[in-house]
């Protein structure tokens, strides 16, 4: 029995006019992408709902962390650090994702000067204070660990405000994630006494952080966000770009486009071998051999930086900073200009950088858009910014990129005392000992110190400020601490 095709609806529906084809088509098939589209905004907005909800009921808590004089640990400790953080990754079942709202938890790393008084502090989830102080513990023994008020609250929230004035937003990559900045190892080099051979980046912000003055506050927010290390799949695709080789895309859309052009040809060359009869012969690509040896020396480098940068553990990163000042004494040119160098200084100009965010992510702001709008837009952008960094939210503003511990540790990290020297920088002013093991202890002075202990650490820390303000460190008069960072 002979099967006959028959090909004939298909060309008269081809025949009709292009008005009625459109008709036909969207009266058949159009209302399936408008009902999945509708569907997948449903199920985000039920999934940010319930997000928000989770991530409301998890209790977090602001640590001060305070490493003794005479620091010498390099930001290699950091890395440590972070890696050891990698272990709070968590991967919710589809129950716990879509029903209670499970989400992956993060890390907030901060550094403030407030009325020039510096201070180091991690915002986290109550549940992953052991994780995090075992993490700074390991690497730095003599460090002080403090839990503190938030420093954020007591200031306005929305803007105009007759008293303050903000400025800031949040800084982003300019090329692909898998592209790598320049790290810490980049500012090595073998001149000098050994202990000056390290070029501390950090000696930048905090040279711009001493020089805050009273009424002016510098806040500086990195959202660290542990995520698979499926990642790293990107940087070999990214690779195979660099070479020439073919990559097969994981978007829905260019999967739906590229069945689509795979299903138009079958049915063309199956009409054209039953009409025509002709065989039609596909020319195999050869791909080039020996492709490594024809790459230009910038390519080169590419494929072996993203290779390194994609075998460390990888976070997801969100980066801001916002200056709030009483107006009268407020100067943005000075801390706008000053936060730009100082990330500056990990920029590679044939790998990755980065750049001022001039979406919705800061103040930053078009002059065509302040021309129509005055000052509604800029005002709008401001309250954005102090409500997505007093929340630490990692979804205002763009999607996160992706940092490895080696660059989050090139970026924050405790300053290497032999290249910096911040004066109102917080530091442990001794190294902690234990107590002999024959020293008498009675109950009743145990009791007294146990009744008095909650107040210990606030004289701890505001001592030698206070001390300070009487001296001057480098032609500069020393602030006394912030009323705004109480200790809990």
């Amino acid at each position: 029995m002979d099967i006959v095709i028959s090909l004939q609806p298909i060309l008269d529906f081809l025949d009709l006019p292009t008005g009625q084809i459109l008709v036909k088509l969207f009266y058949y098939i159009g209302l399936i992408p408008i009902s999945i589209t509708f569907l997948y905004g449903v199920s985000q907005v039920w999934l940010r709902y319930i997000r928000l909800a989770y991530a409301a009921s998890e209790k977090t808590v602001l640590l001060a962390i305070d490493v003794p004089r005479g620091n010498a640990q390099t930001p290699m400790a950091v890395e440590n650090i972070f890696a050891y953080l990698a272990g709070a990754h968590s991967t919710p079942d589809l129950f716990k994702k879509w029903w209670l709202g499970e989400s992956q938890l993060y890390f907030s790393f901060e550094i403030v000067s407030i009325n020039g008084y510096i201070q180091f502090l991690v915002w986290l989830p109550e549940k992953y204070c052991n994780l995090a102080e075992t993490a700074i513990y390991s690497q730095y023994p003599d460090a002080e660990i403090t839990e503190v008020n938030d420093y954020t609250q007591g200031l306005p929230d929305n803007f105009p405000d007759e008293e303050y004035d903000i400025f800031g937003g949040e800084y982003i990559l300019t090329q692909n994630s898998v592209y790598p900045i320049k790290t810490y190892k980049h500012f090595e080099h073998q001149m000098g006494e050994p202990e000056t051979q390290y070029k501390d980046p950090m000696a930048a912000l905090m040279d711009l952080m001493g020089s805050i003055k009273k009424g002016e506050q510098l806040w500086y927010q990195i959202l660290v966000i542990p995520i698979a290390n499926d990642w790293a799949d990107k940087g070999e695709d990214e690779i195979k770009k660099i070479i020439g080789e073919k990559v097969e895309s994981d978007n829905l859309i260019d999967k739906f486009i590229n069945g689509t052009i795979s299903l138009i040809e079958f049915f063309s060359e199956m009409i054209h071998s039953l009409w025509a009869d002709i065989e039609t012969a596909k020319s195999e690509e050869k791909e080039p051999q020996f492709k490594m040896m024809n790459l230009k020396p910038r390519q080169k480098k590419q494929v072996e930086e993203i290779q390194e940068k994609v075998g460390k553990l990888g976070f997801g990163v969100k980066i801001r900073y916002l200056y709030i000042a009483q107006k009268e004494v407020m100067n943005k040119n000075k801390v706008g200009s000053g936060f730009t160098g100082y990330m500056k200084q990990f920029n590679f100009n044939d790998l990755n950088s980065y750049k001022p965010d001039k979406g919705d992510g800061g103040t930053f702001t078009n002059v065509s858009y302040e021309i129509i709008f005055g000052n509604y837009r800029v005002n709008l952008r401001k309250n954005k910014l102090m409500m997505a960094y007093k929340f630490r939210s990692d979804a205002r503003g763009r999607k996160p990129h992706i940092l490895n511990t080696e660059e989050l540790a090139s970026i924050w990290h405790f300053p290497v005392e032999a290249s910096v020297k911040a004066p109102l920088l917080q530091r442990v002013s001794g190294r902690k000992v234990e107590s002999p093991s024959n020293l008498p202890v009675s109950v009743e002075s145990t009791s007294k110190d146990l009744e008095s202990g909650f107040n210990v650490k606030v004289e701890n820390i505001f001592a030698s400020i206070d001390k300070a303000d009487k001296n001057n460190f480098n032609g500069k008069v020393k602030n006394s601490p912030p009323a705004n960072l109480p200790v809990v």
